[in-house]
């Protein structure tokens, strides 16, 4: 049977698969455009189930807030390289999922493939992904929020990072908001305050300093008194509101906040591409 070129064309348009898969595709599906459609679905299918092991720590990390600061979403979505992480097609078609979770407000990977963009599920658009770039490529997390304070991104240049970070109630300053989000970006805090800090960090933070001044030679019980010393640099270290400010070591972050009259932060969420 003889495939048309304008046939070609129109299915390439559709799917954004190469010209020789959808030559190929029509030849096997006897040029039946709905079934070549489906039959470049499936070798995206089996393309990913190939590339399953394969390690795809590349990729992007998008956010979204709304307009009122109320509500944000935010993915990470992965591939093989960075150049295809570069690559404008791909980035906007990241984008297009973020849009499709913050629009239903969707908080996990299982719902968010589902969803549909543009007539076809996010799932389905993967594979089709996959059949094209040749890639393994995935969701590998999805974020919701809302709020009754104020929400402020940060996203790093090259989109690897991003933060959103939750405050009490609203900002007058956006660039108090943007300072708060670069410093978790910089110096990634584990929590907001003390109490947020697992039990076993801190279990575990005592138990090493303990180990090390005994080492040093120190009794026992002095060992134990210095250790909470160390715990105390551990929380100024390691927690929001006690870390020194980047752009002032003579402040803490809580000060920061209390000089410019803005709320303290209730929560962040800090995303690293490849880190759970």
């Amino acid at each position: 049977m003889s495939i048309s070129a304008k046939d070609v064309m129109k299915l390439r348009e559709a799917t954004g698969a190469g010209m020789m898969d959808c030559k190929n595709a029509l030849k096997e599906t006897g040029g039946d455009f709905d079934k070549a459609v489906e039959f470049l679905r499936k070798k995206g299918q089996k393309v990913s189930e190939k590339r399953a092991d394969r390690e795809a720590n590349q990729g992007l990390i998008l956010v979204k807030i709304s307009d009122d600061k109320k509500k944000a979403s935010a993915i990470e979505i992965n591939c093989e390289t960075d150049f295809v992480a570069r690559n404008e097609d791909f980035q906007a078609q990241a984008q297009s999922f973020l849009d499709a979770a913050f629009e239903h407000e969707t908080g996990t990977i299982e719902e968010l493939s589902k969803k549909e963009v543009n007539g076809l599920t996010v799932e389905k658009h993967l594979e089709s992904m996959v059949g094209k770039i040749g890639e393994k490529i995935e969701i590998s997390r999805v974020l919701f929020i809302s709020t009754s304070g104020a929400l402020v991104d940060y996203i790093h240049p090259g989109n690897q990072l991003g933060v959103i970070v939750e405050f009490e109630s609203s900002l007058d300053n956006d660039n108090v908001g943007k300072d708060v989000a670069m410093q978790i970006a910089a110096m990634n805090p584990l929590a907001v305050t003390r109490d947020g800090v697992d039990a076993s960090v801190v279990e575990k933070e005592l138990e090493i300093a303990k180990e090390q001044l005994i080492n040093e030679g120190k009794p026992a019980e002095i060992a134990e008194k210095a250790a909470q010393g160390k715990l105390r640099r551990f929380y100024e270290e390691r927690v929001l509101l006690e870390q020194k400010f980047v752009k002032d070591n003579g402040i803490t972050v809580k000060e920061y906040l209390q000089k410019e009259n803005a709320p303290l932060v209730r929560s962040f969420h800090r995303l690293q591409l490849g880190e759970s």
